[in-house]
């Protein structure tokens, strides 16, 4: 069989033409040699991965190792590239028999899988066979897993509000920092947060929202993570804020919380970890610990259907493992049969994606930085997970849904005035 160039065999895969440079060090190359845009396959490892893992996965592998390049963007924000590439690359699948020729002429060696960045976690069927999912032992590792990677990591990248969830921006030239604290302030004016009440934060991050509860509303809060790294790191914020009197962070599963009786619960970012098939355990045991016209405020990741899709093996293998995402209409749906009144619910998607290109704006400004923390693969992995996740949002693939609910008394009492006060 006579070998062929990896440039010919991408340009035969292509439908409509090859919109960016493609280069291969095997000295071929297919698209304009003018692009703004150039990938450049180094080495015979990057074929591998690429032949043996086709789509998002083989792709990955490549691109976090450093054998697939990507020249014309910064990959702190590749955000351009996959934009291009997304809307104008488009390939044919070949038939079984043009398959077969082509993996011949580029040699049936790139068959044996290379090992996998050090970066990706474990297949599904590996954590299945080794843990029950969403058990508490899981979810504490796989919490871990995208959590505890460096405190200084994610103070780069997030900024100083320390809040890795959907920011609210109240104009378009708003600062990260701005639309951080206004989340938070959205979050404490719906669940109509008073001096003196107690709130309960599962999945509490770096302590953002107990912290601005405590200092600006009086509120005495509990804040849980499974994140040792950012418990920790909470308690030195809880101190430097001077609000130890009223919060508390603990290293601990939401589902080990004893107290009940809170006035207020947010779960602001952590339904996307929980699993869909746990929903009504979740929204039970948040009703269980509310009092009588308690607010609930739930603020997750959804899709804009809902039915079951699949995350995608990049975002499984290395950003979120075991991560789920539904509609908003299931959890509207599993909220009320726990017996929860749902109030209100509010998109805010495009504020998603504007939250997502400041994160990346972040990681490209504190590159050298980031690289020397967590190494050039991760921060890689972050730079990709981070635009496609913007391009996600703003394409409507994705949304972020807050839901507002109450425990509602049995004689109907809900605590609510009547309109909105927020």
């Amino acid at each position: 069989m006579t070998s062929i160039s990896i440039g010919d065999a991408v340009a035969s895969l292509l439908r409509d033409g090859m919109p960016v440079r493609f280069e291969a060090y095997d000295g071929s190359a297919a698209g304009p040699a003018d692009a703004d845009i150039r990938l450049e396959l180094t080495d015979p490892r990057g074929l591998a991965y690429i032949m043996t893992a086709p789509g998002d996965l083989g792709m990955a592998r490549a691109y976090v190792s450093g054998d697939l390049r990507v020249h014309g963007v910064h990959p702190g924000d590749p955000y351009d590239a996959m934009t291009l590439l997304m809307n104008h690359l488009r390939f044919r699948k070949p038939s079984p028999a043009e398959a077969v020729r082509l993996v011949r002429g580029l040699g049936i060696n790139h068959l044996k899988p290379p090992p996998p960045p050090p970066q990706e976690h474990l297949p599904r069927w590996r954590r299945v066979v080794e843990g029950v999912r969403h058990s508490l032992t899981r979810d504490a590792e796989v919490i871990s897993h995208h959590y505890d990677v460096s405190n200084a990591f994610y103070r780069h990248v997030l900024g100083p509000s320390m809040a890795y969830t959907c920011a609210v921006f109240p104009k378009e030239t708003a600062s990260l920092e701005e639309a951080q604290a206004e989340k938070f302030d959205l979050v404490a004016r719906k669940l109509d947060l008073q001096p003196g009440q107690r709130l309960l934060d599962v999945g509490c991050g770096w302590g953002g929202m107990v912290i601005h509860a405590a200092k600006e509303y009086g509120v005495k809060a509990l804040g849980v993570t499974l994140s040792r790294e950012q418990a920790a790191w909470a308690k030195e914020a809880i101190d430097e804020a001077g609000v130890g009197d009223l919060v508390e962070v603990r290293h601990s599963d939401y589902r080990d919380v004893l107290e009940t009786g809170f006035d207020a619960i947010s779960s602001i970012g952590l339904t996307e970890h929980i699993g869909v098939r746990n929903y009504p355990a979740y929204f039970g045991f948040l009703r269980d610990h509310l009092k009588p016209e308690g607010r609930l405020l739930n603020h997750c990741i959804t899709r804009p259907h809902n039915r079951p899709a699949s995350t995608g093996a990049f975002i499984d293998r290395y950003v979120f493992p075991d991560g789920e995402l539904t509609g908003s209409g299931t959890i509207i749906t599993t909220a009320q049969d726990a017996g929860l009144e749902v109030m209100h619910e509010e998109n805010l998607r495009i504020h998603y994606a504007m939250t997502l290109r400041e994160w990346c704006r972040n990681l490209v400004e504190n590159w050298d930085a980031c690289v020397a923390e967590v190494g050039e693969g991760t921060a890689r992995v972050w730079g990709l997970y981070m635009a496609g996740s913007r391009l996600a949002f703003e394409r409507n693939e994705i949304q972020l849904h807050q839901v507002l609910a109450v425990n509602t008394t049995e004689d109907g009492s809900d605590g609510f005035p009547l309109r909105p006060s927020w």
